[in-house]
């Protein structure tokens, strides 16, 4: 108390050479001692701010390191000056209040609050500079930073919520943390959403099935776009229309999805589509039929080709040529199956390094479908979609070349075409 007397000392003397008396003195003194103890406060604050983080500054503009201009950004140092001025008011409080004993420990918890908010407020900032960092970093791209730091977040107010109640009622955090023990159901029940979100997001993120920027289809959720973010608990699609969805992020690993990275990073898209031929119109070639597909250039040399196998094949059988079904034969269908081969082997836009081909399909009561499998080297959906349809355009109407028909159910003009 000698300590705290000496700082009393000038201004209980003066106030009592003024005549002044007690308590007037006692409370003008603690008056006067806590104006000095703020004033002093703000000047430090305000050489904080003013000299020390404007050389802190100085020093970061010049560093060649790029994360601490982040940290001066997110105001991290600018926060952490905000911390001098408390601990000037917690150890000058005993002096202010020397007579008030039951006063003291009471303003120093109220500090000792301050100063932890404060702590979470710069750890807040810092996190969030590290989360800045994280997304604009390439040795980071497409990890769900975002969900990380908001585990951090939670872990960091939990623990500063723990500590002050723990200042205020002068106990060990340890048995609060046990009482919340007791509590561990409820909690599950609360951050159920977040510990899944959580648990999603180490999963996603080790097996690397998302990343920000991939596109993703999750018809459930009416997601149909590129992932703009991943966080803890949703990741956000914005989908071809412009709209956004929002889905869960553990949705990801107990739902299908589909995640078309392969495709992008392949840079080639796939083609699969089909034509319907009318069964009725599939037979032998004949000769009229021969002449006339001999002048189709993409498939001459093929024609010519496996017309002579045949008929040697066919003389070597001594086979009886009066019928057509007799021995081998070429057919409309497998010409225009050639020839569709052939098409797409010429095209620019078709991939030439993917699989290419084209198949027959189990015929059904829609005619027998000639499905075309390949890979367009433009990956743009407009440029995608034009590609295709000219492919399918060209099909479509060599088919009748090839005297054969394409299948479509019957339509009003059918009908009244049959009733004339």
């Amino acid at each position: 108390m000698e300590d705290q007397a000496v700082f009393n000392h000038w201004a209980h003397d003066w106030l009592s050479g003024l005549g002044l008396s007690n308590p007037w003195v006692d409370y003008l003194t603690m008056g006067i001692d806590i104006l000095i103890v703020l004033v002093l406060s703000w000047i430090v604050d305000f050489v904080a701010r003013k000299f020390i983080l404007r050389v802190v500054s100085r020093y970061v503009r010049k560093s060649k390191n790029q994360y601490d201009d982040v940290l001066l950004e997110k105001r991290v140092f600018r926060s952490l000056a905000h911390l001098l001025p408390a601990l000037v008011i917690y150890l000058a409080i005993p002096f202010l209040f020397e007579k008030s004993d039951a006063l003291v420990p009471i303003l120093q918890k109220l500090v000792v609050i301050y100063m932890l908010v404060n702590v979470m407020s710069v750890g807040h900032k810092f996190l969030k500079a590290l989360e800045y960092i994280g997304l604009n970093s390439p040795r980071f791209e497409g990890k769900p930073i975002s969900s990380y730091i908001q585990v951090v977040l939670i872990v960091m107010y939990i623990s500063g919520g723990v500590f002050i109640i723990s200042n205020l009622l002068d106990t060990s955090a340890t048995a609060i943390l046990t009482t919340f023990g007791a509590a561990t159901a409820v909690i599950l029940l609360i951050f159920r959403d977040t510990i899944l979100g959580l648990v999603a997001s180490i999963q996603i993120s080790g097996n690397d099935m998302v990343r920000i920027g991939d596109w993703v289809s999750m018809p459930k959720y009416g997601a149909d776009g590129d992932v703009t973010e991943i966080n803890l608990t949703t990741v956000k699609v914005r989908n071809w229309d412009k709209t956004i969805s929002t889905v869960p992020t553990y949705a990801f690993i107990s739902d299908s999805f589909v995640n078309w990275r392969g495709m992008t990073s392949q840079g080639v898209r796939r083609i699969k589509r089909s034509i319907k031929i009318d069964i009725q119109s599939i037979r032998f070639v004949d000769e009229e039929l021969y002449r006339r597909l001999l002048k189709v250039e993409r498939i001459t040399d093929y024609l010519q080709q496996r017309n002579k196998e045949i008929e040697q094949s066919n003389e070597t059988k001594k086979v009886n040529k009066s019928e057509l079904i007799n021995g081998r034969h070429l057919t409309n269908i497998g010409l225009f199956r050639v020839y569709m081969e052939a098409y797409l082997s010429e095209h620019p836009k078709v991939a030439k390094d993917q699989t290419l081909m084209v198949r027959q399909l189990q015929p059904t009561e829609l005619g027998i479908p000639l499905e075309i499998y390949c890979f367009s080297n433009d990956i743009a959906w407009l440029n995608y979609e034009q590609i295709q349809s000219d492919l399918m355009d060209h099909l479509l109407a060599a088919v009748s070349t090839f005297d054969l028909r394409l299948y479509q159910n019957p339509s009003g003009g059918d009908f009244r075409a049959l009733r004339g």
